[in-house]
């Protein structure tokens, strides 16, 4: 039998839950085009890399991991099953899901203390790049 490669499963993952996060937004009845205007927003972490890589790789990784986004949607779903809508956090939270599931798809993943280049899911960009022609 086959095996699934990781990176390949994480990646179709990555996709599956984008598209949740516009089926959840759509359905929520917050615009659809939201989740691209905030979509940019969530790089800002990436400014950490300015003072290193070690401070660039946590900054980045906090604001890319599905936890924080998923706890704003916890207290969003809460609060509106106390009739308290916090529009702004339910729209938020479906945002920051869907830039890090597209993220996850095109292969942008975590970061390595070694560098932006370097991810869970492999090498990015012209680290990529030089490994493919060694």
């Amino acid at each position: 039998m086959p095996v699934l490669n990781p990176v390949v499963a994480q990646r179709v993952e990555a996709v599956v839950v984008a598209a949740l996060a516009v089926v959840v937004t759509v359905t929520a009845g917050y615009p659809w085009w939201s989740l691209l205007a905030l979509f940019l927003v969530f790089d800002l972490s990436m400014l950490g890399y300015l003072h290193g890589p070690r401070l660039g790789a946590f900054c980045y990784n906090l604001a890319h991991s599905y936890t924080l986004p998923a706890a704003l949607a916890a207290v969003a779903v809460t609060a509106a099953a106390f009739h308290d809508q916090i529009a702004w956090l339910g729209i938020l939270a479906a945002a920051w899901a869907f830039h890090i599931a597209v993220d996850r798809a095109l292969g942008y993943g975590l970061k390595t203390t070694e560098g932006f280049e370097h991810t869970h899911l492999g090498r990015i960009g012209k680290a990529r790049q030089a490994e493919t022609h060694q």
